[in-house]
């Protein structure tokens, strides 16, 4: 039987990018949410900022998990 692919190294370099998938949608809907309520009501945009970059926070803290996990878990 002919080998069709190989994979040597570490698989979590795959399974990150994989999981960058999942926080890129969220900041990407973060964002989108906050132009709108900004482009429904223009004098809650200082409000809405806070939030907006607390979102983008939290979210871009899932990315960074995921980049660090294979390297704690793997061998």
């Amino acid at each position: 039987m002919d080998l069709l692919a190989e994979l040597t190294g570490s698989i979590g370099s795959v399974g990150y990018g994989l999981a960058a998938i999942g926080p890129g949608i969220g900041v990407g809907i973060v964002w989108a949410a906050y132009i709108q309520a900004t482009a429904r009501q223009p004098e809650s945009a200082g409000l809405t900022r806070t939030y907006a970059f607390l979102g983008f926070a939290l979210s871009e803290a899932l990315a960074l998990i995921g980049f660090v996990v294979p390297f704690v878990f793997g061998t």
